[in-house]
């Protein structure tokens, strides 16, 4: 049987190099493509030594061009924090538009089922709550989130296009926040920010009064959805995460628990157009691809400020 070649992009990121993984355990030839803007080669440097496994060093925003057979491509590659997407808004712009044309005419060329990674960003800052795949959003597209949103929410409308016109095999995910091993330290979001404050000793910073809420969603759990989602035959939106709602300042109480810090936690202002509210309806989830979580956030956590503690050198 010949073995199946998979095209992951944002290979070195955080998601793409549990996804390089996930399908290198699955038996797959995998080919990891990232320009390390904000992805890191040391994810993906324990797979060089595999001969199923190969790297390239590459900005999708140019065009993409692949030798032989392909039959699956996971488009992953985005800055994907807030800290990155206002400093890099161009690029963030160009990865989920140029980057998706290029990827999508690679598909239909190779004939390559491809699954573009959307976020629960398409929602911005929601009005309807939990959030079905069926809601259309409140975003602001000239905000200083807009570049990231609007972005994905272009990849989306793209990537139906593409399955519409021109019969490419589509699949589209809607991530919600997770977390776990390889999460960069600076990544500037809620769970790196409060573990490696408490980590080095500083207060732990809350934006707002800390009432808004998030969902999160262990790595692994994820990266499962991601997997049945690709082998389904469901080519709409599919939210994947984890419903079990928080606020922040409940999950900063946690993290100091956690950690067994005495920091405090000091408020900041609210940056624009945060959303107050991020949890995901998994209706679809559960009922087309057989997937819920599994990884309880205090197992999750644990785990995370393990790999934490050792990549802070503690």
């Amino acid at each position: 049987m010949t073995t199946k070649r998979v095209l992951i992009t944002g290979a070195a990121g955080f998601l793409g190099s549990h996804l390089c993984d996930r399908f290198i355990k699955e038996g797959y030839h995998v080919i990891g493509m990232d320009n390390l803007l904000t992805g890191n080669i040391k994810n993906i440097e324990h797979l060089f030594p595999l001969k199923n496994f190969e790297y390239y060093h590459h900005d999708v925003t140019k065009f993409v061009h692949i030798a032989g057979d392909l039959d699956y491509i996971l488009h992953f590659a985005s800055p994907a924090s807030p800290i990155d997407y206002l400093k890099m808004p161009i690029q963030t712009l160009k990865v989920s538009s140029l980057g998706t044309h290029n990827l999508l005419g690679l598909a239909k060329d190779k004939k390559a089922r491809i699954l573009v990674a959307s976020t629960s960003e398409v929602y911005g800052d929601p009005a309807v709550h939990p959030q079905p795949e069926e809601y259309w959003g409140n975003v602001n597209p000239i905000g200083p989130r807009g570049v990231y949103d609007e972005a994905k929410r272009f990849m989306e409308s793209m990537t139906m296009a593409y399955h519409n016109f021109h019969g490419v095999d589509t699949r589209i995910i809607r991530i919600f926040n997770t977390y776990g091993p390889r999460m960069r330290l600076d990544d500037g979001r809620a769970l790196p920010a409060f573990m490696s404050q408490a980590l080095t000793g500083q207060d732990l910073t809350l934006f707002g009064d800390g009432s808004q809420t998030r969902s999160f969603c262990y790595v692994d759990d994820l990266v499962e959805g991601i997997y049945r989602l690709l082998l389904s035959d469901y080519h709409l939106p599919v939210n994947i995460g984890n419903p079990v709602e928080i606020t922040l300042l409940q999950f900063a109480q946690e993290i100091v628990e956690l950690t067994g810090t005495n920091q405090k936690i000091v408020h900041r202002p609210l940056p624009t157009d945060d959303p107050k509210q991020r949890k995901p309806d998994i209706t679809k989830a559960k009922t087309i691809l057989g997937w819920e979580p599994k990884v309880d956030r205090k197992e999750g956590l644990k785990i995370t400020y393990e790999y934490f503690k050792q990549a802070l050198g503690k």
